[in-house]
């Protein structure tokens, strides 16, 4: 699949500015995993299309003399209208998006992630109600892509004064999970002790910029 310009789709993980005309398109698929690609833009482009999580059909075009491909003709694979018409959930996005970003190096691609991230992404847009424990359930599933154990053993040494509500939280299924009845407080603090978590396993610092709109929306809900 590497020879010539080929159809792919992408998740929209950030984008990064290059040259006056030009972004660099942080993305993950199911062929390449987490790769950047060279986007062209222009006054007319739509950039709706790479709002976070986004999901788009892109043709890529690879550079035989460079590890930066182009990608072109972006359009939209799947419509989100559950995250992009709910101020909450794109704010959830903003976070999601990041984690990913962070977390993944270039070239990361496990077995499973594309397809794991992608339905999380369609779960989120979905739901209806009540759902401000999603991220903490996500962040909970993004471990086990990655191949790490998310056990009450394994994350123990994290939790601290928070051991009881982060057994409750590991023992919830999903939809239990987002019914259960946490405060921001609390919220805040199991995503900060399963950030701590990846971040071990990782053995690099994440720095989730982001963060400080979660707390706001875990605060509000």
């Amino acid at each position: 699949m590497n020879g010539g310009p080929h159809s792919i789709e992408l998740m929209v993980l950030g984008t990064t500015k290059f040259a006056e005309n030009g972004i660099v398109l942080h993305s993950l698929s199911q062929e390449y995993g987490r790769r950047g690609y060279l986007v062209r833009i222009g006054k007319k482009s739509p950039q709706g299309l790479l709002s976070p999580l986004s999901l788009v059909e892109a043709e890529i075009v690879p550079n035989p003399k460079s590890e930066l491909w182009t990608a072109r003709h972006l359009q939209e694979a799947q419509p989100l209208p559950g995250i992009r018409g709910n101020m909450g959930k794109n704010a959830m996005t903003l976070f999601l998006s990041e984690v990913l970003l962070r977390a993944l190096r270039d070239g990361v691609n496990e077995p499973g992630l594309y397809a794991w991230a992608r339905s999380s992404v369609l779960t989120l847009d979905s739901l209806q109600g009540a759902y401000p424990n999603y991220p903490l359930r996500w962040l909970l599933e993004f471990a086990g892509a990655m191949g790490f154990r998310p056990s009450l053993e394994d994350i123990a040494p994290f939790a601290g004064e928070h051991l009881a509500a982060l057994r409750t939280l590991l023992g919830a299924d999903f939809s239990a999970t987002l019914l259960l009845p946490l405060n921001g407080t609390e919220r805040n603090a199991l995503c900060e002790i399963l950030l701590h978590y990846l971040e071990y396993h990782l053995e690099y610092p994440l720095n989730i910029r982001s963060l400080p709109v979660l707390r706001e929306l875990f605060a509000q809900s």
